[in-house]
């Protein structure tokens, strides 16, 4: 697994370098596109929009555009000479409670793991979070920005959650008048949700549209006729109390019926 971010977790005067490695993966189904008439490939091509040629990738530079039609040129070592020490490291800001952090902050999680030197450090830091129940805040440079980090102790080891700013988190789009609820509502809502509790078991839980969609393409390749998914049937049910009721039935499981056992006539002494 190719390394994501490679610097130094550093807090107080502790450095532990470490590697970061992307902890997620995308297993999508892609699809290419085609052109409608004889289905061959659309390829996209980089054109210099002043001579017309493609342009390969070695051949593009970075420019900002400053005025209409003028750029300054950055190159990658300009990148590099403005970094500081600090930037090259993960430099801990301060520690927090998780449930402090609201999940829209989180952007990105990564794997960190020590490198060689770093495992002693690594645990330390990792163990004395856990006990304590604390996440680390922290900043590194991460390409050509100032990134924005949750470090976060597991029992495997510690992940690290890339995060958005906060001028980068759009506001509810729009509000809405909160309703009075009466107590029985909120008794009965509260009971569903008891009803419905069980452990988070990742690996119960699959992408079942992919499987579908997986199926399908089998299906086209075979020349077999697609036929359209049921709907599912739902009730009319318009009462909220009504469809409370009905849900916490649903999820109530039926007490198992005691079989009776016929009592055999014990035979007669003899």
């Amino acid at each position: 697994m190719a390394v994501s971010h490679k610097g130094a977790i550093s807090f107080g005067l502790v450095h532990i370098p470490v590697a970061l490695y992307t902890a997620t993966q995308d297993n999508d189904i892609h699809f290419n596109q085609l052109c409608r008439e004889d289905n061959s490939r659309v390829r996209y091509k980089k054109i210099c929009s002043d001579c017309g040629k493609e342009v390969s990738s070695g051949d593009i530079i970075k420019g900002f555009e400053y005025d209409k039609d003028q750029y300054v040129i950055v190159s990658d070592e300009d990148f590099e000479k403005i970094k500081t020490e600090k930037d090259k490291t993960v430099q801990i800001l301060h520690f927090a409670d998780l449930d402090n952090i609201q999940p829209i902050f989180y952007d990105k999680t990564y794997h960190a793991v020590p490198e060689t030197g770093g495992e002693k450090a690594f645990e330390l830091l990792r163990a004395a979070m856990k006990q304590e129940n604390k996440v680390a805040i922290a900043k590194t440079v991460m390409g050509n920005s100032e990134t924005l980090l949750c470090i976060i102790p597991s029992e495997e080891g510690i992940l690290v959650e890339k995060m958005f700013y906060s001028d980068e988190i759009k506001e509810i789009p729009k509000s809405y008048a909160k309703p009075d609820l009466n107590e029985s509502e909120l008794t009965m809502a509260k009971t569903l949700i008891s009803s419905m509790v069980k452990p988070f078991e990742p690996e119960l839980y699959k992408d079942e549209y992919q499987e579908r969609l997986r199926k399908l393409i089998e299906d086209k390749i075979s020349g077999k006729e697609i036929i359209a998914a049921k709907e599912d049937e739902r009730g009319n049910v318009i009462d909220l109390m009504e469809a409370l009721q009905r849900s916490i039935e649903q999820n109530t499981p039926t007490p198992a019926k005691k079989k009776r056992t016929s009592k055999k006539p014990r035979a007669k002494e003899a």
